[in-house]
């Protein structure tokens, strides 16, 4: 599977609002149920959201949920090598990931690590971009590149 500009581009945005919240999970990680599988809805629905729906095609399943923890973005992918392309590329945009099989969830670091005590899974880091917010003020003068 290769990773095209309009996933990339909600992983982004997912990792922007990632990177403007700030929360702490402490606590929460040390209790870590084995890590949940199944379908899009039903990851949803363990964590109480109703999934807005991004993408929808064979190889991955993406939509924004909200609920009383935060915002995040969930994906679900056809097989393990897609879900890795697609999370290293992302990792490029920052973000907290919480890595399950076949399925991700993006958002600050402490939504992710509230997900983490009803999905279980993984958490890995994207990269850290809080050097670089000068360019935000690109993108307000109209500045794009596409």
């Amino acid at each position: 599977m290769r990773v095209t500009r309009p996933m990339l581009a909600v992983a982004g945005a997912a990792a922007a609002l990632a990177l403007t919240g700030c929360g702490s999970g402490d606590g929460v990680a040390a209790k870590v149920p084995p890590t949940a599988t199944g379908s899009l809805e039903s990851l949803a629905a363990e964590v109480k959201c109703e999934p807005d729906m991004q993408t929808d095609a064979d190889t991955i399943r993406q939509a924004i949920c909200t609920n009383s923890t935060g915002k995040f973005v969930l994906a679900t992918f056809a097989t393990d090598r897609g879900q890795r392309e697609w999370i290293d590329d992302a990792k490029d945009y920052g973000g907290s990931y919480l890595v399950g099989r076949k399925w991700v969830a993006v958002g600050d670091s402490g939504v992710v690590t509230t997900l983490r005590a009803t999905l279980g899974g993984d958490v890995e880091t994207g990269k850290d971009h809080s050097a670089h917010s000068a360019h935000s003020a690109h993108s307000a003068h109209g500045a794009h590149s596409g």
